[in-house]
């Protein structure tokens, strides 16, 4: 490669730094003046204060877990959860037998509807998708069937 060619490549270079470090200054300019609050370092929690992420939803069912007495480990949950759905709460499964009778399995931990209905727990949102009561309700499936959410390695 010739001196010629190595120079403009450099140059090249140090221009496309240029522009996007005037880019990312620019951005929190622009953003200023229409939402100063949006750059808070504070998390997003659920209402009982919780990290509003796969942790926080584990730590918050395991402990209505414990008021409940359900049985149940972060680590097994945690296992079953990115089995089941990656950790999405909004998985679905449209493809399985249970969707084929008209029940997808739903949420993180892949719950139908009526054993979402049976294992229900008192304090949580009455809806699979919630992450928490999704978690609660199949941990209490699990405790009920397996003796616990740490005794299934598979589809339950």
């Amino acid at each position: 490669m010739s001196a010629a060619t190595q120079h403009r490549r450099r140059f090249t270079r140090a221009i496309a730094v240029a522009c996007a470090g005037v880019a990312a200054l620019a951005l929190p300019i622009a953003g200023a003046s229409t939402a100063s609050a949006a750059t808070t370092a504070v998390p997003e929690t659920t209402l009982a204060g919780y990290p509003n992420n796969l942790d926080g939803w584990i730590r918050q069912s395991l402990a209505i877990m414990a008021e409940k007495k359900i049985p149940g480990t972060y680590h097994g949950i945690y296992r079953n959860i990115i089995r089941e759905s990656s950790g999405n709460p909004n998985a679905i499964n449209l493809w399985d037998s249970n969707a084929a009778k008209g029940t997808p399995s739903k949420g993180l931990l892949q719950v139908i509807d009526p054993t979402f209905a049976a294992y229900h727990v008192a304090g949580t949102a009455y809806d699979p998708y919630d992450p928490v009561a999704n978690i609660t309700a199949a941990c209490n499936y699990a405790a009920a069937r397996y003796g616990s959410i740490d005794n299934v390695f598979g589809a339950y």
